[in-house]
């Protein structure tokens, strides 16, 4: 039987137009695959949002293990700067170009690649299950969180589980993460009073008490970082005013700020904190002030132990690398699976996902199917 060739199904997902909420044949392709190689596929569509879920074995199994990833693609933005086309899959020089060459229709190809090929040449005592979504570049609302309500409805279950996000920032095998940072995004509007900007006494200025505000929230210092995460960060990332005259002074200012908080922090804990600050504000300048809060995730950690010792012994023997267990960067769908169950991240270098002309090094998707082969090796020896 040959082995399945996780560049060649990279490329064939490229083809796919996945951007979010679209599904571009990218998941009708991987059912096909996966069923023909006695996976007992479902869809688990919700919401407009395609996902798939695949197993390989008994259910229930007490040693199941899971993968997880998403074939949606963000946008390709100007297509007129691309130098080839973003769902063409066009290879040079042993480089494969397209939207989601990285991010991550290569890591959900060597992943597929890899349980397909274990399942049929060693059958493993134990499980295989793939989850794979359309909505992680999206709201996420439709997306993992669907797949794992319809395991809990059926009766599925992952002992532990794998996402194949990319995870080096540059070089292949450098950094397995083992939790993310929470994510915060808060929308500050402050009322005043409008008035001739030359009588300043008969109005009430809302951009002195936003300046402010800004100002408190920004020079806070968070934390200085706990045992497994960098300290927290506070973001002023918009202050919109939107007035074109001189001489008024405005009625209203918003602003936005975006909190990435790690486990000494909650997002109810951080949500009191911004209330409290716009209170102080408010009472200050006797302006009023409205804020509206979206908690994306909160942190979480995976504590090193069996599964991450597992991954990076993969790793370092097919890579020569000890992987850095780290926690930095943004979000992922593992803040989804991590109330399900143990899971890491390991994936390809992510030194060009989302940018134009996108691409990933063939010989690394290879490399990454042999890490996740040895990965189920190791884990049902």
């Amino acid at each position: 039987m040959s082995p399945t060739d996780p560049a060649r199904l990279t490329a064939d997902l490229i083809r796919c137009p996945s951007v979010t909420p679209e599904e571009g044949g990218a998941l009708e392709l991987l059912e096909q695959i996966l069923s023909a190689a006695g996976f007992d596929c479902a869809r688990t569509d919700r919401g407009g949002i395609s996902n798939l879920f695949a197993r390989w074995g008994a259910k229930g199994h007490a040693r199941t293990f899971g993968f997880n990833g998403h074939t949606d693609v963000v946008p390709v933005g100007d297509e007129a700067a691309w130098t080839v086309d973003p769902f063409g899959a066009e290879e040079k020089d042993g480089i494969l170009y397209g939207r989601g060459a990285t991010d991550m229709k290569s890591g959900v190809a060597a992943f597929a690649a890899a349980a397909i090929d274990f399942v049929q040449t060693t059958p493993p005592d134990g499980a295989v299950i793939l989850t794979i979504t359309g909505d992680e570049e999206g709201d996420a609302l439709d997306g993992t969180t669907a797949l794992l309500d319809y395991m809990q409805e059926q009766g599925e279950a992952m002992s532990v589980c794998l996402v194949g996000e990319p995870t080096c920032p540059n070089t292949m095998g450098e950094m397995i993460k083992i939790g993310r940072r929470g994510s915060l995004s808060a929308w500050f509007t402050v009322t005043g009073k409008q008035g001739h900007s030359a009588y300043p006494h008969r109005a009430n200025n809302p951009l002195n008490a936003m300046a402010r505000l800004m100002d408190r929230l920004a020079s806070h210092e968070l934390d200085q970082g706990t045992e497994h995460f960098d300290a927290s960060t506070l973001a002023v990332v918009t202050i919109d005013t939107g007035n074109p005259a001189t001489n008024v002074i405005p009625a209203q200012s918003r602003a936005t700020v975006n909190i990435r908080f790690n486990d000494a922090h909650s997002g109810a804990s951080l949500t009191e904190w911004l209330r409290a600050e716009a209170d102080k504000v408010e009472a200050e300048f006797g302006t009023t002030i409205d804020m509206q809060v979206k908690i994306s995730g909160e942190s979480f950690i995976t504590p090193p132990g069996a599964l991450s010792d597992l991954v990076s012994t993969a790793v370092a023997e097919e890579t020569g690398v000890t992987p850095e267990l780290s926690t930095t960067g943004g979000t992922s769908d593992a803040r989804f699976v991590k109330s399900h169950c143990p899971v890491v991240e390991f994936g390809l270098v992510g030194k060009t996902m989302h940018q134009v002309d996108e691409n990933v090094e063939i010989a690394q998707i290879h490399q990454l199917k042999a890490i996740y082969s040895r990965i189920l090796k190791d884990y049902f020896a």
